[in-house]
């Protein structure tokens, strides 16, 4: 399945759930809106890497579960940034790619202070396409530490991400903002080891800090 195709059908069945669960749930149930800023960089010994700044976007689902845990589940749309490190003969250079994925995440959120500051944990699954090399110019840049492995050699990298997310939000009953930390359980470059590369170990766990808004109705 295609990823857009993923997002779509994945997007039609959460909200229908919400919408669902607002009719005929006793308690508060709120369908948000949300958006922000990701902080992405891969926690790697084989590349030289520089944390870049992307953005999101999507919609969850609160509701309260018992005493003082809410539930909540949605889905974001990611288009994440990072720098890896690679040279010609003239010139060494951060090299610029970008990661477009998907998030479903269903996480619990213990209350502090009911609608108004919780902390929140809880797993997270991605899924994302191939690395895009932002400027073609860079493609035959040699990766730093290696000798013959190019910028455009490890761009099909693993599809899917599972990863585990705390964070804290804070705000008003229909807005909050937050801050999250995400980080990869799996190995994100283990498909690089598939492919005939210079080397075949290639190790790397995803690591993202998100701050976001969310608007609930």
């Amino acid at each position: 399945m295609k990823l857009k195709n993923f997002i779509f059908a994945v997007a039609i069945l959460l909200i229908s759930q919400s919408i669902s669960a607002q009719r005929n749930y006793g308690g508060y149930n709120f369908l948000g809106i949300t958006g922000g800023l990701t902080f992405f960089d891969i926690n790697t010994d084989d590349f030289v890497t520089s944390q870049s700044t992307g953005f999101m976007a999507g919609f969850s689902a609160r509701g309260a579960f018992r005493n003082d845990f809410d539930l909540i589940y949605g889905l974001t749309v990611q288009n994440s940034q990072v720098s890896i490190q690679a040279s010609n003969a003239a010139s060494t250079q951060f090299v610029d790619y970008s990661l477009l994925g998907a998030q479903i995440h269903f996480m619990g959120s213990y209350n502090i202070v009911v609608k108004h500051l919780s902390i929140e944990f809880g797993p997270v699954l991605n899924v994302n396409g191939k690395l895009n090399l932002e400027q073609e110019q860079f493609e035959d840049y040699v990766i730093t530490g290696y000798n013959e492995l190019r910028a455009q050699d490890i761009l099909d990298i693993s599809k899917i991400d599972f990863r585990v997310a705390a964070g804290i939000t804070a705000g008003f009953e229909h807005f909050r903002i937050s801050g999250q930390y995400q980080y990869g359980v799996t190995n994100m470059l283990n498909n690089l080891n598939e492919q005939n590369l210079e080397i075949n170990d290639f190790k790397g766990n995803s690591s993202t800090l998100i701050v976001s808004g969310v608007i609930y109705f």
